[in-house]
């Protein structure tokens, strides 16, 4: 039986031999001190700092109330389903659109499993006193308890934060103002969780059929979880000896944002290169904009895909915005405040930890000094392992999710 051919994965391009295996690619990524981004995403969560602070010239975003292009205003709604009868049937109940601030530390992810703390299961169960007559009574009769029923734009790992996740939900009492939501699910939260805003829209808005992008932020720190300088240390992994050895990358080995490294060694007769400590942001940038504008397969840049979505257009995305840029953190610790990469991608749809691996993958072609076209080539790899392991969760944020079309001028990195 022949051998599969897997197209890009045995990586034959000249920076082969400077490209990270799996194991170099995970140190490097959580060899971070990841706490002062978890803490900057709580003090966002919990509204005493903005995101939008940190880009320059400062953004101001103006989110849309989810009636988008081509659905029908509340009131005309209501007129236009009424029945002969007089009933309205499923179009008398109330859809109120809810949009969260989260922790993703303080989480399990989104979506309700047994036994664990999620988002879902706190947002659902706030709701519980806002259901209806009969819909309580279906709940009792079935040993079930009172909570509240909640649909979602994207559902969010363990680790990954947001801050301004839309969902929605809909019941048929008609005493409920916005204001009352709000505050039954900020009284449920303790202070890991935070209601940025409660409206009533249209039957017609979906939080996830609507949408027409989503926003997604990653934040990686560009020190090291040891100290930070300009000469880092990198572990070179023998594995067939299970030997260990530090190279050191100095400014003398960088030139033009791109490392090269051609330095070779034989250590007890095994060929150890000295593979690179650092990468370019400038790099990073260029890498990710050849995205911009473009229907692609991004099969191998997802994980945990079901059998069903893993060819055609199921896997396929519009990437409208990537780009990456070097900001800055505030922080007790540092006067300027941390250096940190920022990188912004906003797209259609996004598959299982697609943003993750595209990071990480992103990070690691950088770093090796790779083409530009390097993530392109990758999207036409037949093998999810020619992509790097995702990055940590603890640096994405679910930034935004918009319902009309999206417009460049938003753009966070420009």
């Amino acid at each position: 039986m022949a051998s599969r051919v897997y197209a890009h994965y045995h990586h034959g391009d000249a920076c082969s031999k400077a490209r990270w295996n799996t194991r170099e690619t995970f140190r490097f990524m959580y060899d971070r001190p990841w706490q002062h981004v978890l803490d900057f995403y709580s003090n966002a969560v919990a509204g005493k700092l903005s995101v939008l602070n940190l880009f320059k010239p400062k953004k101001i975003l103006a989110h849309n109330d989810g009636e988008s292009e081509g659905m029908m205003p509340l009131e005309t709604e209501m007129e236009t389903c009424t029945r002969k009868d007089g009933r309205m049937g499923r179009w008398e109940r109330e859809n109120f659109k809810i949009l969260l601030s989260y922790n993703g530390a303080s989480f399990d992810g989104w979506q309700k499993q047994p036994d664990l703390h999620t988002v879902q299961s706190v947002v659902e169960k706030s709701l519980g006193e806002f259901v209806d007559e009969r819909k309580a009574q279906q709940l009792k009769k079935h040993c079930k308890p009172l909570e509240g029923r909640v649909l979602v734009a994207g559902r969010t790992d363990k680790g990954v934060s947001a801050l301004n996740q839309v969902c929605s939900f809909y019941t048929w009492r008609k005493d409920i103002e916005p204001i009352a939501i709000e505050d039954a699910i900020n009284k449920d939260a303790s202070g890991k969780l935070r209601v940025v805003s409660v409206s009533k829209v249209s039957r017609t808005f979906h939080p996830n059929f609507s949408a027409k992008w989503r926003r997604y932020l990653y934040i990686f720190p560009l020190d090291h979880a040891c100290g930070s300088g300009k000469d880092r240390e990198n572990f070179i992994f023998d594995e067939n000896h299970g030997k260990q050895r530090n190279g050191l990358l100095t400014e003398e080995n960088t030139e033009e944002d791109e490392l090269e490294i051609d330095e070779t060694e034989n250590v007890n007769g095994v060929e150890v290169v000295a593979k690179p400590s650092d990468f370019s942001v400038s790099k990073v940038d260029q890498l990710l904009q050849q995205l911009q504008g473009k229907l692609l397969s991004y099969k191998t840049f997802a994980r945990d895909l079901k059998a069903a979505r893993n060819e055609g257009p199921p896997t396929e995305c519009f990437m409208y915005h990537a780009r990456a840029a070097e900001i800055r953190l505030s922080s007790p610790d540092y006067v300027e405040g941390r250096r940190v990469m920022c990188i912004e991608l906003v797209a259609n749809r996004f598959l299982r930890k697609m943003v993750r691996v595209l990071v990480a993958t992103s990070i690691r072609e950088a770093a090796a000094g790779a083409e530009n076209d390097a993530l392109l080539k990758l999207v036409e790899a037949s093998c999810s392992r020619a992509t790097a392991p995702p990055a940590p969760s603890e640096g994405l944020c679910l930034f935004d999710v918009g319902y009309v079309d999206f417009d460049p001028l938003t753009s966070l990195i420009s």
